[in-house]
């Protein structure tokens, strides 16, 4: 059986990747994005998906569109992955009120507002599964004090979320990446990517595809057992 799933900021980096990892396992694909067509257009012609375009962080947008979610997928979201995310780095003494509010809108309000809207079905259902994004920076990171909270929340609500739903069929995981080769990462100046490779203890960076082979392995029904974790995949930079 095919199940369907709806990945959030799933158009590039990352969330393309698992986006493509689970159509290629079978599975219908949806995906929402904020405002970059062209990648949009780009990956629903790549693999058979279709691209929503709202403001995860934004609650009312959020309950708005999930109807039509549903109804491209034929019915309710069984797979949400939360990946949506930006950064607005700044030491905190710098860091004004924008910076901080517009990071963790995005990246933690969006993990409450898509849970929300699909989280009653899952219950009705007696099956689901929810996988967070978080990060390695959500242990700290200098001039991240509001990226670092926002992933520090996720894996906090990832449990408590876990724990609520764990009777019922629902699974609720986070995976904490550490340094990936997207193209966020690739444009460093090179000599600050060469002094974060040299940090990692395996010598490299992560790949997007490696964490999207995690987020399917925790879709899957054979591992129901899983659920609370917070799977790190930063190639030994924090163990």
């Amino acid at each position: 059986m095919s199940r369907r799933v709806l990945i959030t900021g799933g158009i590039k980096g990352l969330g393309k990747a698992i986006a493509k990892k689970f159509y290629e396992s079978g599975y219908t694909v949806a995906v929402t994005y904020n405002s970059d067509k062209a990648a949009a257009t780009a990956i629903e012609k790549s693999i058979v998906t279709k691209a929503f375009c709202w403001d995860v962080g934004n609650f009312e947008e959020c309950q708005f569109h999930i109807s039509a979610v549903e109804d491209y997928l034929g019915g309710n979201v069984e797979i949400l992955i939360n990946n949506a995310g930006i950064t607005q780095d700044r030491m905190f003494h710098k860091t004004e009120h924008n910076d901080w509010e517009s990071v963790l809108r995005t990246n933690l309000f969006s993990v409450f507002n898509m849970s929300r809207c699909v989280i009653q079905k899952m219950r009705d259902n007696k099956f689901g599964r929810i996988i967070n994004i978080s990060s390695v920076n959500a242990n700290g990171m200098l001039g991240q004090t509001n990226y670092s909270a926002s992933k520090a929340g996720i894996e906090g609500f990832t449990k408590a979320l876990a724990l609520e739903n764990a009777a019922l069929g629902i699974t609720v995981n986070a995976i904490a990446p550490g340094y990936l080769g997207t193209d966020m990462v690739m444009h460093m100046k090179q000599e600050d990517l060469q002094r974060v490779v040299s940090k990692i203890p395996i010598g490299r960076l992560g790949t997007p595809e490696e964490i999207a082979e995690i987020a399917a392995f925790l879709a899957k029904n054979s591992t129901a057992f899983i659920t609370g974790a917070v799977i790190n995949a930063n190639g030994g930079l924090r163990v």
